[in-house]
């Protein structure tokens, strides 16, 4: 017989919490529920309130944006161990981006809203989110900014011919 796990057995389990303070810990766990999502359906929509973000458990989702006259395009991809979504930390809380489930997710899903009150009513708790998606957003805009340089050499490549 499986033994029901607790939502903080499982946000315990994922890497983003490796090291986190016990405080900012036991806030995360209490402003998060489990959630699925199937093949094909979409996490989030460009320019739609960024009210959570997740931590990936299982599965995997593609990034998706529009670009006229290319229509949509994939520009990254996540699986068990990522987090998704910056946007809840930064107004107007507005994804950047669409997320689309390639294969079903598990995920933790946190409450963007809870998560920035407590942030408010508590500065440690908020500079110690601060240090933890940091990190991640250096690595974000260091992974687009090599993306952009591979699309402007490949354009170059192209009119060079």
């Amino acid at each position: 017989m499986h033994k029901k796990r607790s939502i903080e057995d499982l946000v315990s389990e994922h890497p983003f919490v490796k090291d986190v303070d016990p405080i900012i810990f036991a806030t995360l766990a209490g402003c998060c529920r489990n959630i699925v999502f199937r093949t094909g359906d979409l996490i989030c929509r460009e320019g739609e309130p960024a009210d959570h973000f997740y931590l990936i458990r299982s599965g995997q989702v593609a990034l998706e944006t529009f670009i006229p006259g290319r229509g949509g395009f994939i520009f990254h991809s996540l699986a068990a161990g990522d987090c998704l979504g910056l946007s809840w930390l930064v107004p107007p809380y507005l994804w950047d981006y669409d997320a689309r489930v390639i294969e079903t997710v598990r995920a933790l899903a946190f409450d963007a809203q809870c998560l920035r009150d407590k942030s408010d009513a508590d500065p440690k708790i908020g500079y110690a989110f601060l240090k933890q998606f940091i990190p991640m957003l250096v690595d974000r805009l260091r992974c687009a900014r090599l993306q952009a340089l591979d699309l402007y050499s490949a354009s170059n490549t192209l009119r060079a011919l």
